[in-house]
């Protein structure tokens, strides 16, 4: 097969860059095009043959090959594909896993990195459905980020072949990832891309690999952290058990050291000065020289910051630490070193007596100490919002598109939002759907602050504020919300306020839960199995599986519909009364609760 000829491009683009990257982007779909899944992957995975070829060919199959491109705009980027026989209207969106990458390795901030991804259909020799896989960093002329072009086009890192898990789940996904490994290809990264629901593995190919690209992707659609933890984790080589174990006792100087560099604005301070020294970084948040630099040496091997001939700069991660950050987790940093970092020190009581350790710490429960602490009460707020990631894509359910489509067609629908802090997510929520009303229920001294924090938009013009206790559910509403509320509290009191939910919806009402679910495999890495621990310890509540949470509603008049995976672990649970009638959004969520079944 040939491929078309792209490098000859309109002579109002023909730079030397975009030449250089219309040649890498033909040879790409050339490949693509020419390969068959067998072939690649023996080719891929020298030494792979015979059954164990054909059980991979079986599991996954070539899906596309990537290549990062650097267009000065988006035209340019459209005529390159056009010329290379790709659709030139392709549709794109933000490539997380990539922009991320990227940050780290340059020591950029993320979000000033807008990097998209499109993927062009082709077809393989058999006809088969492929795609190249395009990530464009727009770099106009003169821009900051020609040197990451420059050195990107150099190295080709994110240049990749992909395989796609056909019908994946943690079974198949970790036999795939054992046999890349039994051939020799390292673990190189990989993430969840909340855009599309979708978990990446990257590999380092073996020192032997027959093909030009040096990266291979196995791409699973869903949510599947759990195994993906497992994946990042895996060192070449590996560790002994003494060094396993001693890394996992210094959790708590990287817990201090994070809050360190938030208490003395170190990410700020770099920030406004990349490349800065020691001693500059000293005197500009008040530290001694010498301290400052062990801790910024600590910082870099967490890779918080990286050093340079210059001086240091904000990774990715660093850069959330950062105040002025979009979605800063700068208040869990406080928040973690703080507050909740003394009471872990009680933790060994906890688990004797069941009685949580901050309240043994303090005499009282976390709730009473902080509304007695006015410091306290706003740096939880502010720590509650800085895991607002989790909310990206829940504007997008089924259950608020629908009312959202109601309100619109001239029947008014309602979001109320049921201890919802300063309005975070209900602010999400209305800015998605104009045609929707809100109502927040918080405690008075956190309306105060949701007024301010809603008050300028267009969002706060359309909520209602409402200070009670769950006591005060108001009924009328068509969509309830529950966010990271439930694990807060024994089962006892879940009930209790799972039956004021109840009592204040109507029969077509829904209910959406915001939770981490546990995993059904108890040895899985799971972000819902630390904040278990956690929630034990500082509040005397738990995280659920998706079965436990389900009895609690059918305790409490409720049935859960379904669960659909969110970001950063988080769920999205969808309940309704006992008594209400299946609907077209039931059938919709069950689909869904039978994919996240698989992946929790």
């Amino acid at each position: 097969m040939h491929s078309e000829d792209c490098s000859t491009l309109p002579t109002t683009t023909a730079t030397p860059h975009l030449v250089d990257d219309a040649a890498r982007l033909s040879a790409t779909a050339a490949f693509v095009r020419e390969q068959d899944t067998s072939l690649v992957l023996s080719r891929v995975l020298p030494g792979l043959d015979g059954p164990e070829l054909r059980a991979l060919t079986d599991r996954c199959r070539f899906a596309h090959a990537a290549v990062l491109v650097f267009p000065p705009d988006e035209h340019a980027l459209r005529a390159q594909l056009a010329a290379c026989g790709l659709a030139p209207d392709t549709a794109d969106q933000p490539s997380v896993v990539v922009r991320d990458r990227l940050a780290g390795r340059h020591g950029r901030n993320p979000a000033d990195l807008d990097v998209r991804i499109l993927r062009p259909t082709v077809r393989g020799p058999y006809g088969e459905h492929r795609a190249v896989e395009v990530f464009a960093l727009t770099v106009p002329a003169g821009s900051a980020s020609a040197g990451i072009a420059a050195r990107e086009r150099r190295t080709d890192q994110e240049a990749h072949l992909a395989f796609e898990v056909v019908r994946p789940d943690q079974l198949v996904l970790r036999g795939l990832l054992a046999s890349f490994a039994r051939y020799g290809a390292a673990p190189d990264g990989g993430g969840y891309n909340p855009h599309e629901n979708g978990t990446v593995f990257y590999f380092s190919a073996p020192a032997g690999t027959k093909t030009d690209y040096r990266r291979v992707e196995l791409y699973a659609g869903g949510d599947h952290r759990d195994v993906l933890a497992e994946h990042l984790d895996r060192q070449p080589g590996g560790a002994t058990p003494a060094e396993s174990l001693l890394r996992l006792l210094t959790g708590a100087w990287t817990t201090q050291a994070l809050a360190a560099c938030a208490e003395l604005r170190l990410p700020e301070a770099i920030g406004r000065r990349p490349g800065s020294g020691v001693a500059e970084l000293a005197r500009e948040v008040g530290a001694d020289p010498r301290s400052l630099a062990t801790l910024l040496r600590y910082l870099a091997m967490l890779d918080v910051v990286s050093e340079g001939p210059g001086g240091y700069r904000l990774t990715g991660v660093g850069a959330l630490l950062d105040a002025e950050a979009p979605c800063s987790m700068r208040p869990l940093a406080l928040m973690y070193g703080g507050p909740f970092y003394g009471s872990f020190a009680h933790l060994t009581h906890t688990v004797r007596t069941g009685q949580p350790g901050f309240e043994y710490l303090h005499g009282e429960n976390h709730f009473d100490h902080f509304a007695r602490h006015p410091e306290l009460s706003t740096l939880f707020d502010q720590s509650m919002a800085s895991s607002a990631a989790m909310f990206d894509s829940l504007p997008g359910h089924p259950v608020l598109v629908a009312a959202a489509v109601a309100a619109a067609s001239g029947r008014p629908r309602t979001v109320v939002d049921i201890a919802g802090g300063t309005g975070e997510l209900l602010e999400r929520v209305l800015t998605a759907h104009p045609a929707l009303h809100g109502v927040l229920l918080e405690r008075p001294q956190v309306l105060a602050a949701a007024r301010i924090r809603l008050g300028g938009g267009a969002a706060g013009a359309r909520c209602d504020y409402r200070a009670g206790d769950f006591t005060d559910v108001p009924a009328g509403g068509d969509v309830y919300l529950l966010s990271r509320v439930l694990h807060d509290w024994d089962d006892d009191r879940c009930r209790s306020i799972l039956r004021y939910c109840a009592e204040a919806m109507s029969p077509h009402a829904d209910l959406l839960i915001v939770e981490r679910l546990l995993p059904a495999d108890a040895a899985a890495p799971s972000l819902a199995t630390a904040w278990d621990l956690h929630m034990m310890c500082n509040t005397g509540g738990a995280e659920r599986t998706a079965d436990h949470y389900a009895r609690l509603l059918g305790d409490c008049g409720l049935r859960l519909v379904g669960h659909t995976p969110l970001p950063l672990g988080a769920h999205a649970l969808h309940a309704r009364r006992q008594s209400t009638a299946a609907t077209a959004d039931d059938v919709t969520d069950a689909a869904d609760a039978t994919d996240a079944a698989d992946v929790t």
